[in-house]
């Protein structure tokens, strides 16, 4: 069990909610209006109005890029109501993960938001990572990255008394992972392809009822940190490893302070200690409901699961228009 942490006892969980449904509730607004920018920064302006409501000296350490890519909620950004005196917060963010899925109305769109006291969560850069994922009930080290495809869905199955045919694995539909996909239908492993949001994605492991065993492929290192803070509190393994396409991104990972650029990154090194992390559905997705506006109201659907205590709390809310 995960030591409490008294910091993040002063900034409620409840709050973190709040915070989630802000941002979903004003990109929803623009779900299936084709405009993944203009939704995206509603998104972004909601979810920074409601940090700074909180009493807490937090710092952005996942964002929407770095100063000089994103207007707000930016890479080493400051927020809350009591910077420089309050609890000192790193906080992981996607304002809206999910900006196609929710341009084109499809499932899975998120307003996630990640916390965890100062020093726990890794400031990956907005760089490619290679991830591999289950949940909970597995042995220590049932996945690894320099093991192929093929010797990890073998592993699993034999851990769950199955065929490799009967294991599904999760993978975002993207051009660059057509051998992996390739080779996980070879033998005879069932693939649930995505269009987006490998967050909701890798989460999906954690839940039964979703049937899917575990998540491959490559995605963004900051939904990876996002997801690690999620699986910290239901339970899983997670394996990643920064992808660099040019020496640019390397030296952006060196910037915030990471060294080792070809290291494998278990779970508890992406997102430390007590966090805590919450979700809001933009879109109906297999996690959550989205935000539904009908007779002068609004109804959201969030999650907020916390690791030192394991709970994990469904949060409906009703909102009112106007």
């Amino acid at each position: 069990m995960t030591t409490a942490s008294k910091v993040l006892d002063r900034v409620l969980v409840l709050e973190m909610v709040r915070v989630t449904e802000a941002a979903a509730i004003a990109a929803s607004a623009l779900t299936g209006r084709g405009d993944e920018k203009a939704a995206d920064a509603a998104a972004v302006e909601a979810m920074r109005e409601a940090l700074n409501e909180l009493y807490m000296d937090g710092t952005v350490v996942i964002g929407e890029g770095e100063r000089d890519e994103a207007p707000m909620l930016f890479i080493g950004e400051k927020v809350g109501s009591a910077i420089g005196k309050g609890p000192k917060i790193d906080i992981a963010l996607d304002p809206l993960e999910g900006t196609t899925i929710c341009a084109k109305a499809g499932p899975n769109s998120l307003a996630v938001l990640a916390i965890a006291e100062e020093g726990n969560l890794l400031n990956a850069p907005d760089v490619y990572m290679d991830k591999i994922a289950v949940g909970p009930g597995f042995p220590a080290n049932i996945i690894d990255l320099d093991r192929t495809p093929t010797e990890n869905v073998t592993a699993i199955a034999a851990a769950k008394g199955v065929k490799p045919a009967e294991i599904i694995a999760c993978v975002l539909d993207r051009p660059r992972h057509e051998a992996l996909i390739a080779e996980l239908r070879t033998i005879g492993c069932g693939v649930m392809l995505i269009g987006d949001g490998d967050v909701a994605g890798v989460i999906a492991t954690s839940d039964p009822d979703t049937t899917i065993d575990v998540y491959m492929g490559s995605g963004g290192a900051p939904e990876g940190v996002l997801a690690c803070a999620a699986l910290r509190c239901v339970g899983g393994q997670f394996k990643g490893r920064l992808l660099f396409r040019n020496e640019d991104e390397r030296g952006r990972a060196r910037k915030w302070g990471i060294e080792d650029l070809d290291r494998q990154y278990d779970l508890t090194e992406l997102a430390k200690g007590d966090c805590i992390f919450a979700a809001t559905g933009v879109t109906d997705g297999s996690l959550l409901e989205g935000v539904k506006r009908k007779a002068g109201k609004m109804t959201t659907e969030s999650v907020v699961m916390r690791a030192s205590s394991g709970t994990v709390r469904w949060v409906k809310g009703e909102h009112r228009l106007g």
